[in-house]
């Protein structure tokens, strides 16, 4: 048991350990990017700059949840403290939101009016951006890794081809003088943002709402336990989840005779099986008999 212990500490160690490089690789490369894209005058490279700092941020709550996670539940939070997870997601998605439509906005009169731009200096920056971000992935990749890590190696897949883009686009510019380019690559960069930010708000809204989760089907769920011996009517039942995949239901049963409490622990078990295979994680019954007015029921 101790050795278990160990290894499970080991691995969460070496999995903020990779978490922490790869967010002080984005962190330092962040602010590299902006002050980059303002010497050069390139909208591009301060698109990547809002994508990198949204990356920065994602990564960040997702080395404090690694560590916040394990924590139990508390006087405070008796569901524990798995809704963090989806609250950083939610600031995150409102920063991605923000910054891409402020490079929409900046990069439109752009269009009309192209700028010239220090086509050398984008294309240093874009292969520093390839290097910095095929880094931190190599570092994350890992067969081993926590769902938190592999969103995150996805983050920087992406980051990795965007700046291949911005190279392909600052090598066609340093030979013919298309200035028009960084506009058209910015604008490409921040609708992409936009759209993943915005299926990200979704999502994360649907949890907060309490929405019934997306891996959950409630009518099946309601035929399988009626499906259950004993169980005569079924209603009341809610689910919900905590971070999109820890999730919860409540429901109450009427069982078809009085039967003593010792009685019903088969029936539990049964009850717990079937909605285990329905994702499931966390379950509360209540029992009725019939003819018990339940005063929870809707009518």
């Amino acid at each position: 048991m101790g050795l278990h212990h160990e290894h499970e500490h080991a691995h969460s160690h070496s999995v903020t350990g990779n978490l922490k490089v790869a967010f002080f690789l984005n962190l330092v490369f962040t602010i590299i990017e902006f002050i980059g894209g303002a010497l050069t005058n390139s909208m591009a490279i301060l698109s990547d700059a809002i994508h990198d700092l949204g990356d920065t941020f994602a990564i960040g709550s997702s080395l404090f949840l690694e560590n916040y996670s394990h924590k139990g539940r508390s006087k405070n939070f008796s569901f524990g403290y798995k809704r963090f997870s989806p609250l950083s997601a939610l600031i995150n998605s409102v920063i991605l939101l923000a910054g891409s439509l402020i490079i929409i906005v900046e990069s439109v009169p752009r269009l009309l009016n192209p700028e010239p731009v220090n086509a050398e200096g984008m294309l240093y920056l874009a292969i520093a951006g390839v290097a910095f971000n095929g880094a931190a992935v190599i570092r994350l990749k890992n067969k081993d890794s926590s769902v938190n890590q592999r969103t995150v190696m996805l983050h920087l897949m992406e980051d990795a081809l965007g700046w291949v883009a911005v190279l392909i686009g600052s090598v066609v510019m340093m030979f013919a003088d298309i200035p028009i380019i960084d506009p058209i690559l910015s604008l490409g960069i921040a609708l992409y943002i936009l759209w993943n930010a915005f299926q990200n708000l979704r999502k994360v809204l649907h949890i907060f709402l309490q929405g019934t989760p997306r891996n959950v089907d409630l009518e099946e769920v309601k035929k399988d336990l009626m499906k259950l011996e004993h169980v005569q009517d079924i209603h009341d039942t809610h689910v919900w989840t905590m971070d999109g995949s820890y999730n919860i239901l409540t429901v109450h049963l009427v069982i078809r005779e009085n039967k003593k409490l010792s009685e019903l622990a088969d029936l539990r078990k049964q009850v717990n099986y079937v909605l285990k295979n329905h994702h499931i994680d966390h379950i509360t019954v209540q029992y009725e008999v019939p003819g018990e007015v339940c005063e929870l029921e809707e009518h």
